[in-house]
Formats: structure tokens, sequence, C-alpha cells
């Protein structure tokens, strides 16, 4: 299994786990980076993801999700000769975060990115969790990252970089949510 930096939709190569991790030293935020699964079959899913964490983090021996966005979920799932355990939290869970429990080493959380996402807003959700200053949870990102958090607005428009169909929809009553500036 191959822990990528960026996502990709390459349906030829083979089977890897589409990941984004903070840099081990300079973890500080409340995520640990992103998981972009290819689809919301976790007894599929998981096997990849945890074999190819086992290498960096220790074995992985329990992962928790919110059911919300899982139409199935399974107790336990094998991954390379050992058994991972999974559990499902409803409201004690953010929806869009995965945790990841390994004995020898401790804890980790991950956003999910839904496999339905599209690959560029897949990208910039993966770089936000990753990023070491990052202090948004996951529901957090997904309010504020990705093309609908470009500000935008008639007088705005042809400066900012602005999604296709973006200014269209504000001008019809829609509002765009804007991220806030960073600090300096």
């Amino acid at each position: 299994m191959t822990v990528l930096d960026e996502p990709t939709t390459s349906s030829t190569s083979p089977r890897t786990a589409r990941l984004r991790l903070t840099p081990t030293d300079r973890r500080s935020g409340p995520l640990d980076g992103a998981w972009w699964p290819c689809s919301r079959d976790l007894a599929r899913e998981l096997p990849c993801l945890t074999a190819a964490l086992d290498h960096l983090w220790g074995r992985i021996t329990h992962v928790t999700v919110n059911p919300s966005h899982w139409p199935v979920i399974p107790r336990k799932v094998p991954v390379d000769g050992h058994v991972v355990r999974v559990g499902a939290f409803g409201a004690e869970q953010d929806p869009h975060e995965l945790f990841l429990a390994s004995y020898t080493v401790g804890r980790w959380d991950l956003l999910i990115v839904p496999p339905e996402t599209a690959p560029d807003r897949a990208a910039a959700l993966m770089r936000a969790a990753a990023d070491p200053h990052n202090t948004r949870t996951a529901s957090g990102l997904f309010e504020t990252v990705g093309p609908l958090a470009v500000a935008c607005n008639r007088r705005t428009a042809g400066t900012r970089n602005v999604p296709p169909g973006a200014a269209e929809w504000e001008s019809e009553g829609g509002a765009v949510r804007t991220a806030p500036a960073p600090a300096r």
C-alpha cells in the first residue's frame, strides 16, 4: 500500500490509500491529516487505509466513525493478518472524522473527504486538514474550505478566483461563505 501526499483519480494505478498527513514533528491541531476513500464501503476501504498507516503509526487496532455517512459498519475488518475493530458513535463524533487507535502509539484523527467529492475540492480539504497550523475541526473545514469558501460578489467577482457558477448563484440570492482572514 502506498500513502499518497496528493489524491489521485487514476483508475489504472494499484489500489492505494488516498491520504495526506500532518508532518509528525509538527502536529498540534485537532486533525492529523485527511483520508479520501473511494467508496462508502468500510469493509472494502479500511484494509487499504489501516495497512498503509500500520507502517507509519504502528498496528491500527480500532477505528470509529459516525454512522451518518456509512450505510454498513462492520464490527471487525481483517487487515494483513490482524483484525481491526470498528465502532460507531453518532452525536459523540464529528460526522466528517475518523478516529484510529493503536495500542503502542496512541490515537489519530483524520478528516474523511466524501468519495463523491470533486478532486479539486478534495485536494483543498486534504491540504487544509494536514496543515500543521490548522485549528478547525473536520466539520469546520467543510464550512470554510473549497470552492464555496471563495468570497464573491459583483464588486469583487473580477478580482478574485471565483468558481464557475458562484457569481450567478450569489446574484440569485445565495450567500457564499468566506474563510476568516489569516492572522498576521
